[in-house]
């Protein structure tokens, strides 16, 4: 067995939300992630879509962010962006 060159093995206690909700479109099913890493931005993961980002409100701001990492259409990413500006 070769060695293992780790650039980070850490382990951390998190602070995770499940949260489902309807869309005029869609159903989204997300779990965020609270963690002391990535600089205060959460982790966001789709799990129907199977797709994440880290995400804080900057990112939230970023024109087309969110359709491109969750690959959504603009109505359904400002769904998104509307709930994910209440809680990130």
């Amino acid at each position: 067995m070769a060695d293992r060159f780790f650039l980070y093995d850490d382990t951390e206690e998190t602070k995770t939300r499940f949260v489902s909700f309807m869309g005029e479109n869609q159903r989204f099913d997300l779990a965020i992630v609270q963690t002391s890493r990535h600089y205060g931005k959460q982790l966001v993961l789709d799990l129907q879509g199977s797709r994440f980002a880290i995400i804080g409100q900057d990112d939230l701001q970023e024109e087309g962010y969110l359709e491109y990492a969750f690959q959504l259409n603009e109505e359904d990413a400002a769904e998104l962006r509307e709930f994910l500006m209440e809680v990130v």
